[in-house]
């Protein structure tokens, strides 16, 4: 029994209902031999004991599922949220807490641009920005954009990644003018101004008309090797082992960046990046089989075969399809970014291709609409153990839940919305009855519903024990506590990052627990979070992760070392 490692814990949890403790485990190539004491260790034969985590207490490596790489490399442009940020080389940026805020900070950048040479012929690009926050919600116009520049093109990407605000010079360069009729191109509706764009551009048909003369921007920037070195960075530091992009064209180009970032033994994460089945190039059949092509290329950190498809938009950008009595302060309702019967048509067919389809519905009308093609879609195709799961779904409801549990889908709760987002939606969005029951982890798990829960980084920080920390107290900034019946226990929570997120990727038989014959992925914490309050949750420090048995100190745990 050469190449054993045994690795001793003050601590081991293990999420395996069989045996929920331990003080030691034994890899061998990468797997988990076994999970016990030192004697059952000793069972093995020969091996090599590693002291290193002695103090420490040793999860299942957490699992992200549903995250986008680009929280690697956004910070190489600047960002302009509310919230303060940790950018993944350790850089605090500060928050913007008002729209003056926000322009001061674009004109500033634009002066620096000039003083570095760069002309109006260089597009200044910014993300992370959420009016939602200022003072009566107020929303981003030309108007604001143009006092940074007239001259320069400006895109301005929001938090959510689903709408973008643009400057004249932009609109004029994209030929966006009072007689663009495009769904999205947001319009003045009085004064002077009435009838032309307000610069605002909503879900991708629209936004399309900016990228398609300025480049992509945001969440549809370029990915590059370093970007995912980042975010590789990131997640050791947040205790991820595996985690999704869950939108990727996989083109040739994508695919050769994912793949050499990957190969290198010094990557610290699993990636599984989902095709984006939406507003893309491919055909659904196209599409399915081009997603085939690629699985048996598939490494230990790289897996091909997930698809991601789109209903509607964002609850807080305004573009998410509500049902009755739709949005609190009387905004339209949303936007489909697949038409419903698209939607359906297209399902089937990756559907039928054997592929595992998660899909992004954030608001009830597109839950529902989601759920009632997917029964159609499986009294036509009945497919066994299918685990195709609706994202977000953060107004699906208890009946709604009934449904998803008769028809074998998943759920992957955006419960980050709570936190970031919970007192708007109680004030604005939603108003309080829905409010209280948004992302509804405890009505899933009493329906059966298999749950995991997400923070969709980089629209919010990546870090599943503060996404679990929101699904256990379900606390908002202002101190409300929405939807008291809906908390969950800490048990509970940390099962939705772990076991969770892998059985709706299909991969629980690999990950998402400590067990003999699984990867040897561990988040290695220096805090029990079964034994501080509930409360403290989000506070649990990370010394790093082990991921197939290679063992990766984070940078922030290197550097107090």
């Amino acid at each position: 029994m050469n190449d054993v490692t045994v690795y001793s814990a003050r601590k081991i949890i293990t999420m395996n209902t069989m045996q929920p403790t331990a003080t030691h485990v034994a890899v061998r190539d990468g797997r988990i031999l076994a999970v016990g004491d030192l004697d059952r260790m000793k069972a093995w034969g020969t091996h090599r004991l590693d002291m290193r985590f002695a103090d420490k207490v040793l999860m299942p490596g957490l699992v992200e599922g549903h995250c986008h790489l680009k929280e690697g490399s956004m910070w190489e442009i600047p960002y302009l949220g509310w919230f303060e940020r940790r950018d993944p080389q350790g850089k605090v940026w500060p928050g913007l807490r008002s729209m003056g805020a926000v322009v001061e900070r674009l004109a500033g950048i634009d002066a620096q641009m000039r003083a570095a040479g760069k002309g109006d012929d260089e597009p200044l690009i910014a993300w992370g920005f959420d009016p939602i926050y200022f003072v009566g919600g107020e929303r981003m116009t030309v108007e604001h954009l143009d006092r940074a520049s007239q001259t320069r093109p400006i895109v301005v990407s929001h938090s959510n990644g689903h709408v973008m605000n643009v400057n004249s010079a932009t609109m004029r360069l994209c030929d966006i003018n009072a007689e663009t009729e495009v769904e999205g191109v947001v319009k003045f509706s009085s004064g002077p101004s009435a009838g032309h764009p307000t610069g605002e551009l909503q879900e991708p048909g629209a936004m399309f008309l900016a990228l398609r003369k300025i480049g992509n921007a945001g969440l549809l920037a370029p990915m590059t090797e370093d970007g995912v070195r980042s975010f590789a960075s990131l997640a050791c530091m947040q205790g991820v082992t595996t985690a999704t992009d869950l939108v990727n064209r996989l083109t040739d180009a994508d695919c050769a960046v994912l793949e050499a970032a990957t190969a290198d033994d010094a990557c610290s994460v699993r990636i599984l990046p989902a095709f984006q089945a939406f507003h893309g190039t491919h055909g659904a059949t196209q599409g399915a089989e081009h997603v085939k092509s690629l699985m048996p290329r598939s490494t230990d950190r790289l897996r091909y075969g997930l698809v991601k498809m789109m209903l509607d938009g964002s609850i807080q950008g305004f573009s998410a399809r509500l049902r009755w009595p739709g949005y609190y302060n009387g905004a339209a309702n949303g936007i489909w970014v697949t038409a419903p019967v698209q939607y359906e048509a297209d399902f089937e067919a990756y559907h039928r291709a054997g592929l595992l389809i998660h899909t992004h519905t954030n608001a009830d009308e597109a839950s529902e609409a989601a759920i009632n093609a997917i029964e159609r879609v499986l009294t036509r195709a009945p497919r066994p153990d299918h685990r195709h799961t609706l994202q977000h779904g953060q107004m699906i409801d208890a009946p709604l839940f009934k449904r998803m549990k008769a028809l074998g889908l998943s759920v992957n709760l955006f419960t980050n919305h709570i936190w970031y987002w919970g007192d708007q939606h109680y004030e604005m969005t939603m108003g309080p009855d829905r409010a209280h029951r948004m992302d509804a982890c405890g009505s899933a798990l009493a329906a059966g519903v298999p749950l995991a829960i997400h923070s969709d980084a980089p629209v919010t920080p990546l870090g599943p024990l503060f996404t679990a920390w929101c699904a256990v107290n379900r606390i908002t900034p202002s101190g409300r506590v929405l939807g008291p019946s809906e908390r969950i226990s800490v048990e509970q929570a940390l099962h939705a990052i772990t076991l969770g997120p892998a059985w709706t990727l299909k991969l629980d038989q690999e990950i998402g627990s400590i067990e003999c014959g699984k990867r040897a992925d561990f988040c290695v914490l220096e805090d029990d979070p079964l034994s501080v309050d509930p409360i403290a949750l989000k506070d649990v420090r990370v010394w790093g992760t082990v991921l197939s048995g290679r063992v990766f100190q984070a940078r922030t745990s290197a550097a107090a070392g």
